[in-house]
């Protein structure tokens, strides 16, 4: 997770691509890649790296993707989200516009203009999506945003031939091969899920039950809110967002894990994700969000019972 600067400055940056468009230059790159499936040339891999396919699981695909100016994220759906439901994109909590939620803090229905770029299976732009509200952020417990865009599923789908994501309600399993999916960076990291750590703590914040990944995906910045897709079931098991850069203990940039009996551990180079299977209990008929619906355990506005 890498701290923007004020957008006033013109100089929003995840992983040092400017806030001009969507797209980096090589200059803007920092410094690393991954271990790639994706054949997109871009900053930091190779253009012959080939898709990356294991027995049993899916090809990695750019389809539902979408690329913001400082992050990546993805055009999702609930399990029981409906063609005529208005449509959401989901990223992290530290890509909102207006910066980083405080710890504690909560932000919903808050109105929003910002545009996502949506992709294709080979990352190509399928089109301009835009939202109308932020519909949920916070960075406690977990780092996401959710957005709600302009149009429903059927009118994107119809005008651009692509299909959300579905959010997984089942919890992430360890050893099962995930694909990171950058818009950002129009790149994917392939791994597994190496295990969970029982609490993440980076500067003022703490998420829970974390998934970390096995080292091959080497995540960088502007990967940050990309989904995790289980290629087992093809549906999104987390949220990108973060990676210890430096060996730092919970710094920015540093997270740190703590078990139960307090112990830190630290694990430099090492990537996680946020999980998103208690999502779906929080959005009712319609896309609602409605945090007192049963199973819901999103952390609530301060005030909010």
């Amino acid at each position: 997770m890498r701290k923007p600067l004020l957008a006033t400055l013109a100089t929003l940056t995840f992983g040092a691509a400017a806030l001009a468009g969507t797209t980096a230059t090589a200059t803007a790159a920092p410094a690393g890649g991954g271990q790639a499936a994706s054949g997109v040339a871009t900053p930091g891999t190779r253009p012959d790296a080939g898709t990356a396919t294991h027995a049993g699981t899916r090809a990695a695909s750019f389809a539902g993707t979408v690329a913001l100016s400082n992050c990546s994220g993805s055009l999702v759906r609930m399990p029981n989200s409906q063609p005529a439901d208005p449509a959401l994109v989901m990223t992290n909590g530290h890509c909102l516009e207006t910066g980083f939620p405080s710890a504690g803090q909560v932000i919903t229905g808050k109105s929003s203009t910002r545009s996502f770029t949506l992709l294709n299976a080979s990352a190509g732009s399928a089109g301009t999506l835009k939202a109308s509200q932020v519909v949920y952020a916070t960075m406690t417990d977990t780092d996401v945003t959710l957005y709600r865009l302009t149009k429903t599923y059927a009118q994107i789908q119809q005008s651009s031939g692509i299909a959300p994501l579905t959010l997984s309600a089942a919890h992430p399993v360890q050893g099962h091969p995930v694909n990171v999916v950058s818009g950002y960076w129009k790149k994917v990291y392939s791994c597994s899920v190496d295990g969970f750590a029982y609490r993440l703590k980076e500067d003022q914040w703490t998420w829970k039950d974390a998934v970390r990944y096995t080292p091959e995906c080497q995540v960088i910045g502007g990967t940050s809110g990309s989904p995790v897709i289980d290629t087992m079931t093809g549906e999104i098991t987390a949220i990108n967002n973060t990676t210890n850069e430096s060996g730092g203990q919970c710094t920015l940039d540093n997270p740190c894990e703590v078990n139960e009996q307090g112990t830190v551990t630290v694990r430099k180079g090492i990537g996680y994700a946020e999980e998103t299977y208690g999502i779906p209990a929080c959005f009712t008929t319609g896309n609602k969000l409605n945090l007192a619906a049963a199973g819901c355990a999103l952390p609530k506005p301060a005030g909010t019972r």
